[in-house]
């Protein structure tokens, strides 16, 4: 069985991408700041790692000064867990599915860096409707064969943090980004089996093409194989 930790600010938060992996036969040990101890203890028996959105990365993180005019809300225990937990995880070669803040925290903990403020990817405050716009997935990327193609598709954007290819981190490759502006929307580590992460928040289900959905199932599936001791 698929023991997924889900890390999250707080349990309401982790709430919505606990639905998505329990639906499709995943179980989940939510993990916060307020109740992280240390690495071992926290990843005892999961076979899965599943970074939720949240607050901006703090730039300290990536060497960069913070811009108090863009940056909001910041969580640095959030961050230094994430981190420690990444670390280990992707030494493990565990499955690991990351997920808009979750994005930006892999691009950081494999040495890349931010831009703080991503004008136009974000909703203005108050508006109704959901900020949608294109992602060019690559066919021949991980995230296409996952997905079942790689196209040009609408996805919710709610990030005002994200990266371009000169942020980077060298030793991953962007699986989608916005055809228009070159932010990157996917990651994707070569040299490791399961390090995936997107931009788009899927776990929003209906904001996203249904395809993207088969991520959720992807982490479940390569969980209980990790877990079962049958990763190739």
């Amino acid at each position: 069985m698929a023991l997924i930790a889900v890390t999250a600010s707080d349990p309401d938060e982790a709430a919505p991408y606990v639905t998505s992996l329990e639906t499709r036969g995943g179980e989940t040990r939510v993990v916060t700041p307020s109740t992280f101890t240390d690495v071992p203890t926290t990843l005892d028996g999961v076979s899965g790692l599943l970074l939720c959105g949240g607050v901006d990365v703090h730039p300290r993180f990536y060497g960069a000064q913070i811009d108090e005019a863009v940056t909001r809300h910041t969580e640095p225990a959030r961050d230094e867990m994430e981190l420690a937990l990444v670390e280990s995880a992707v030494a493990a070669d565990m499955p690991l599915l990351a997920i808009c803040r979750g994005m930006q925290v892999i691009n950081v903990a494999f040495g890349g860096s931010l831009l703080q403020d991503l004008p136009g990817h974000q909703a203005a405050p108050g508006a109704v409707e959901v900020l949608k716009h294109p992602v060019y997935v690559s066919p021949g990327s991980k995230l296409g064969a996952i997905i079942g193609v790689g196209a040009v598709f609408k996805t919710n954007s709610y990030h005002h943090q994200g990266l371009k290819e000169a942020h980077r981190a060298p030793g991953l490759l962007a699986s989608a980004y916005h055809p228009e502006d070159g932010i990157i929307e996917g990651l994707e580590s070569p040299a490791h089996q399961w390090v995936m992460a997107v931009q788009c928040h899927i776990e929003k289900e209906s904001e996203v093409p249904s395809i993207f959905l088969k991520l959720f199932a992807w982490l479940v599936a390569w969980s209980g194989a990790y877990a079962a001791g049958e990763m190739e």
